[in-house]
């Protein structure tokens, strides 16, 4: 007869803070042999998850657990990474099925479960591996996440992570020059230099380098509190008391309105138009046109210049009351 072994505290509180899973090698840190390993999944206390890999109980493991069970079975120095390391960033929803694990290069595993184990190349990431448990650093994350995304979906993971408070466009851009191999380099400069600027949302995002910076247009002041400092306003064109407000919600049909901001702001001599990512996304032209037609009759003295894509198109193809381009 054998004396039973049972789990000492120190190995459930390190279990607890691994969503209830250790590996065979922490077992055997902690005292804890095979045969009363054993003894625990042949009762149905535990399960073994995968060869080397321990849940403490039993049921549907957790995401957290499987994660650390990633981390566990690619051994020291391993990390998350791609889009397991940005749902533990906040910087997507749902947690994704397959669980991407960075090892040292040279330390093949090969894919197991829900665990799919990948190489580091040596400098391609920063080296520090924050949080519990570790991932790549936000910034690094972001930029693997980009790479793996159409352009649309990288400026809505730009802004997201900005606008969470993980990072700051200038973080994310010291990290992205520092990379050698980075898909959508130009766009991710272009997006963090607009973000640096004020921009909050990947509409912002547009309106500011297709219809304002394209056309020649004013500088907008973004974010601009209201008068009675209730409120902000997506752009402000204080010097010709114009409003532009976006709406990004792609799945309502018609131009959203928001008929009591639009009142009050007229009453202060302000005049508001607002757009949504349909106009912006597929006719920044036109809006631009629409804008600086306004602008113009309220004062400003400059003209809208013609870009890449509307450079030959005539006046009757871009409606709007403005006569003429620069």
């Amino acid at each position: 007869m054998h004396a039973r072994i049972d789990p000492s505290d120190r190995l459930l509180a390190t279990a607890a803070h691994q969503g209830g899973v250790v590996s065979a090698e922490q077992l055997a840190l902690f005292g804890f042999n095979l045969r009363s390993v054993d003894r625990l999944v042949s009762q149905q206390s535990w399960q073994r998850l995968t060869p080397g890999l321990y849940q403490l109980g039993v049921g549907q493991p957790s995401w957290e657990g499987l994660a650390w069970g990633g981390v566990l079975l690619g051994g020291s120095e391993s990390r998350l990474g791609f889009e397991a390391a940005g749902h533990l960033w906040e910087l997507g929803a749902d947690p994704p099925r397959t669980i991407t694990v960075l090892t040292p290069h040279g330390r093949y595993i090969a894919p197991r479960g829900c665990w799919d184990f990948r190489q580091e190349r040596p400098g391609s990431r920063s080296t520090k591996s924050p949080g519990s448990p570790p991932r790549t650093t936000v910034e690094d994350t972001v930029l693997d996440l980009c790479s793996r995304s159409s352009a649309r979906e990288a400026i809505g993971i730009v802004t997201a992570a900005v606008q969470c408070g993980r990072t700051t466009s200038g973080r994310i851009l010291r990290c992205l020059d520092g990379r050698q191999r980075v898909r959508h380099r130009k766009l991710l400069h272009e997006l963090l230099s607009d973000v640096a600027e004020g921009a909050e949302s990947p509409l912002e995002m547009r309106y500011l380098r297709d219809v304002e910076r394209a056309h020649g247009l004013p500088r907008a002041i973004r974010q601009a509190r209201s008068r009675n400092g209730r409120a902000f306003r997506d752009l402000l064109y204080e010097e010709f008391a114009t409003i532009i407000e976006l709406d990004g919600r792609v799945h309502i049909a018609g131009r959203f309105r928001d008929m009591q901001r639009d009142n009050l702001a007229l009453l202060g001599g302000r005049v508001t138009l607002r757009y949504g990512w349909h106009d912006v996304a597929d006719r920044p032209c036109e809006v631009a046109r629409q804008v600086a037609a306004l602008l113009v009759d309220r004062g400003w003295a400059g003209l809208p210049t013609r870009c890449a894509h509307c450079e030959h198109a005539s006046d009757a193809d871009l409606s709007g009351d403005l006569s003429g381009w620069s």
